[in-house]
């Protein structure tokens, strides 16, 4: 006996040994096969490990080295990585285990708590390699969860396969889906059996990592990535959607009528699958409803829109249960976003209408691979034709496009039928870009910086973040300088996309809870509460962290002047998809509109300029059934429109608590909508 467990512990030991050392490197590519980074994890001795890591796309991204302890059972007996973030902040954060008690510091939080044997803590900044490592010890403890600090519990299950040969190599891949951390599943491929370790990383649409020499097989893991990524989402939408049928009727709503910004006496709806029926004030029933939902005299409002935000499968999740009920897609791989389309119109997920917009970027050091890469202006009106062919209705330009093809190109646009914007490209200004025929500007910070650039400044570089933070708090909007160029965009009816939401992170300081979020956080699984707290800029001082504040609450009070001179604008978030569109129209109220015009702007000025006027925007008889019912009043207060009780869209109802409840968000409304079937009506009634 003595002699076989002196075999086993011999065995361990070769085995760990033969561990350290190993260097696995992995290759960051983009969806078009342009490689971006790299990640190294390297064993350095039986229980450390060292990780790599290096990402950049669109002149941005995060930069981390990070070394473990490990302990018996994979877990983390310490942690540190130290490195730059997405936007240049510095990254440093540690984690140890003394005396039975968990601790941690970084820049954002400190923290302890007794440890309890298995528990894996979750820093606060991380490559893959953090994934990598739950792989290994979630396999090496055979089991499918794992304890996690400061809080929560993860989940892995297995559910695809793949074979893969190389020459005389061979690889048996399984597809794990991680659960438990953030608002959807992660997914990791993983070698399979004893030795099981993180093989590649596919984000879909966007980038893909892989064991270095295996690339010619991401186009196969890709696909069986997203078949099995569909029968989960198809899932979901069959069980959390339920059908319209036949007619419904909302009584006692106080609609919101959008076009107005105004709100109507108590009043009855009447509906089914596809279209408003009719209007009729309260106690007035001319229709036989089959179901009925009683609003109670709350507020029932067009469906939102989020005229700026990347979708995809998960996060069209988010925008549902938020009421949002139509995007404008504003960036994204072509093909993917083709594919959901389709799966929208099948209901096969669950899913905002959208509205896709046409990215075409220049090719450069700097550029985004969303869309289409030009380098010509023949290419360019190649991609409007492809892009007009599809149905899009809206091109955005982005910031490596060739800017002496700019006006040429936004013609052929406007030619075919086509508004142009987006960012406006590198080495020219916002004026040039209106005078060149842009008819939206998006972000914020791209309008200012029309006050702050040389035609030296390269915009493509983190410059177009820090400048504005930087000058803006002393800018004067009442010079001749800026009120010509509010008339340049109002002669040119030129839609301003503010994105305010998104732009919170240059003033954002670690440990600071963010402004945007700190009413919804609470809500929130503890990780992404969490990360609610961690800055992006590099912000030194006490004195940068002043002028950064200062910059943004600039950007806020000139969104107001713009609504206020006659400037449209459109409510886009470019952040957290759903929540976030609540948080920019919070935003637009501090900037001096009032509730009601921010609802506006969200529904009735959205579907306007997005082209969808005549279907969507407004509650009225022969518009299209997208309405949401909402549980206070939020034409007197914004946050109330966070609190959305029942959502009708596309022939179908969700109720959020529910779709809550799956992605891991505690309910904003305590007494949800029920809806009640109603007898069918007796023949007397038909003779009567």
């Amino acid at each position: 006996m003595r002699k076989h467990a002196l075999l086993q512990l011999l065995l361990v030991f070769f085995t760990l040994n033969a561990w350290a050392g190993e260097k696995i490197k992995y290759i960051i590519l983009m969806e078009n096969g342009i490689q971006a980074g790299f990640q190294t994890i390297e064993k350095k001795a039986p229980n450390r490990v060292h990780t790599s890591f290096d990402f950049k796309e669109n002149g941005r991204g995060p930069t981390y080295q990070e070394d473990y302890q490990l302990d018996a059972l994979g877990g983390f007996k310490s942690f540190h990585i130290q490195g730059t973030s997405e936007m240049g902040s510095k990254v440093q954060e540690r984690f140890q285990i003394k005396n039975g008690v968990a601790s941690w510091h970084s820049n954002a939080e400190n923290g302890s708590s007794p440890f309890i044997a298995g528990q894996v803590y979750i820093p606060m900044d991380s490559s893959w390699g953090l994934n990598a490592l739950i792989i290994e010890a979630l396999k090496k403890r055979n089991t499918n969860t794992l304890s996690l600090l400061p809080s929560g519990k993860l989940r892995m299950e297995s559910i695809a396969r793949a074979t893969l040969k190389k020459g005389k190599q061979l690889r048996r891949v399984e597809l794990l889906m991680q659960t438990g951390l953030g608002l959807s599943p992660q997914f990791f491929w993983a070698t399979s059996g004893e030795r099981a370790r993180l093989f590649a990383v596919i984000l879909p649409g966007y980038s893909l990592m892989i064991e270095e020499g295996w690339q010619d097989y991401l186009t196969e893991l890709n696909q069986k990535q997203n078949d099995a990524e569909k029968k989960i989402l198809k899932l979901r939408a069959q069980t959390l959607q339920r059908n319209i049928e036949g007619i419904v009727l909302i009584k006692n709503a106080k609609i919101f009528q959008s076009d107005t910004a105004t709100v109507s006496e108590p009043s009855n709806i009447y509906f089914n699958k596809d279209y408003i029926l009719g209007i009729y004030p309260k106690g007035v029933q001319p229709l036989q409803a089959g179901f009925e939902i009683d609003a109670k005299e709350r507020m029932v409002l067009p469906g939102l829109f989020d005229m700026h935000t990347h979708i995809n499968r998960w996060s069209a999740l988010y925008s549902m249960t938020s009421g949002v009920t139509s995007i404008r897609d504003l960036g994204n791989s072509n093909r993917e976003l083709q594919e959901m389309i389709t799966e929208v119109s099948a209901g096969e997920i669950i899913s905002p209408r959208i509205i896709p917009a046409g990215f075409i970027e220049g090719k450069s050091e700097y550029s985004s691979y969303d869309g289409i890469l030009i380098e010509t202006l023949d290419q360019a009106k190649k991609a409007i034709d492809w892009y007009k062919a599809n149905g899009y209705r809206h091109i955005k330009i982005y910031n490596s496009f060739p800017k002496e093809i700019v006006k040429e190109t936004t013609a052929y646009a406007h030619d075919l039928g086509l508004t142009v914007g987006g960012h406006v490209p590198a080495f020219m200004t916002a004026r040039e870009a209106v005078e060149s025929g842009f008819n939206e500007i998006n972000h914020i910070n791209q309008l200012l910086l029309t006050f702050l650039v040389t035609p030296q400044t390269d915009t493509r570089t983190l410059d177009r973040f820090y400048l504005p933070a930087q000058k803006i708090a002393d800018m004067d909007f009442e010079s001749k300088e800026v009120t010509d160029f509010i008339d340049l965009l109002l002669k040119h009816k030129v839609v301003v996309d503010p994105t305010l939401t998104a732009f919170e992170f240059i003033q954002q300081q670690d440990g600071e809870m963010s402004k945007a979020y700190e009413s919804i956080a609470p809500h929130m699984p503890p990780d992404v509460e969490r990360s609610f707290k961690v800055g992006s800029m590099l912000i030194p001082d006490a004195e940068t962290a002043q002028i950064y504040r200062a910059s943004y609450l600039k950007m806020i009070e000139f969104t107001g002047l713009l609504y206020r001179s006659g400037v449209p604008i459109v409510a886009g978030t470019d952040a957290l998809p759903g929540f976030s569109l609540h948080s920019e129209l919070a935003l637009y109220v501090q900037a001096g509109l009032s509730p009601a015009q921010a609802l506006k702007v969200a529904s009735f000025d959205a579907a306007k300029i997005a082209g969808v006027d005549r279907e969507l925007g407004t509650i009225k008889s022969g518009k299209l059934a997208d309405m949401i019912i909402v549980d206070g009043d939020p034409t007197l207060n914004i946050e109330d429109i966070r609190k959305v009780d029942l959502v009708i869209t596309k022939g179908k109802y969700i109720f959020p608590n529910e779709l809550n409840e799956h992605i891991g968000v505690k309910a904003f409304v305590s007494q949800p909508s029920y809806i009640k079937k109603l007898p069918a009506p007796s023949l007397n009634t038909f003779l009567n």
